[in-house]
């Protein structure tokens, strides 16, 4: 159900046509740590990719940038990354709405809760050391994941370091939110912070617990029938952020499918060539009519 979420969010993708992307290394002078894995990374028919040891940022620039760019980040369970699904199938569309897209490949944590996170922090100043070379505003930048990657989003959307690396919005596809024991995904507990954490870490990592006034505006999708990631994960994070509701830093919207759709892996979704289009109509207004609402930081902020 949610590969065909996705997939269909690309009913046009053969009729679109995107830049040459551009992948660049994540740290080319090296990472602040280590997730002290070995292998190089094992590429699996350019679908799945585990064992990733070199970070890399996969960028897809518009042909005719509108200032908006997303980064997005894989799922996998922490334990390896759908790259093609949940990553660069989208770009064509993206870029036909005028939005950069990157596909952030990050490495595993392997024990090392710190290590994804730490990605995502350089891949978000990244591409606002880049802003200018690739017609993006340093003010409209977000993060989008997917599943374990939807949790990496999130992450960054909470527990970001600084203002250089606080995402402008974040995009939820069906996403893991907490650490708790039958509300998680349990794949994804375990690769992230281990089978007997510490509580501080279940708590810091348990990201409903960690929403405030400061965290970016959130688009989220889920599926009712979600089989893998409870539902509740993505509710827990909204339901978190109503009592921000009325502070314009955290607008939130969440589209849920049409009840036809529930269970149905066949033909039809809310971006199907059948006319539904609802949430991806919703997630790319939402991105464009809440940014104008956030307040104008100073632009040294990213420099």
């Amino acid at each position: 159900m949610k590969k065909i979420l996705l997939l269909s969010f690309l009913f046009a993708a053969t009729m679109l046509s995107a830049q040459k992307p551009v992948e660049l290394p994540l740290w080319p002078n090296g990472a602040p740590n280590n997730n002290e894995l070995t292998n190089s990374g094992q590429n699996h028919n350019n679908e799945w990719v585990s064992d990733v040891t070199t970070p890399t940022l996969t960028v897809y620039p518009a042909s005719h940038p509108n200032g908006m760019a997303i980064i997005m980040c894989p799922g996998g369970g922490y334990g390896g990354l759908a790259m093609k699904h949940e990553g660069h199938d989208m770009a064509p569309w993206f870029n036909t709405q005028g939005i950069t897209y990157a596909v952030l490949k990050y490495r595993m944590p392997n024990g090392h809760h710190e290590v994804p996170l730490s990605d995502a922090e350089q891949a978000i100043r990244m591409v606002r050391e880049h802003a200018a070379e690739w017609g993006v505003n340093p003010q409209r930048v977000g993060i989008m994941g997917a599943s374990a990657g939807g949790h990496l989003a999130a992450s960054l959307a909470t527990l970001y370091s600084s203002d250089k690396t606080r995402p402008d919005f974040q995009i939820l596809f069906y996403p893991v939110i907490s650490m708790q024991k039958g509300v998680t995904h349990g794949g994804s507990r375990k690769n992230l912070i281990g089978e007997n954490p510490s509580q501080e870490l279940e708590q810091k990592y348990s990201l409903e617990r960690q929403v405030s006034p400061r965290t970016p505006q959130a688009f989220i999708m889920l599926s009712s029938d979600d089989d893998a990631v409870p539902p509740i994960n993505g509710i827990g994070y909204f339901l978190a952020s109503l009592p921000c509701a009325t502070i314009k830093y955290l607008p939130a919207c969440m589209p849920t499918p049409p009840a036809d759709m529930a269970g149905d892996s066949g033909t039809t979704s809310p971006t199907s060539v059948n006319g539904r289009k609802n949430w991806r109509s919703g997630c790319v207004k939402g991105s464009y009519s809440r940014s104008l609402n956030l307040p104008q930081r100073n632009k040294s902020n990213y420099e």
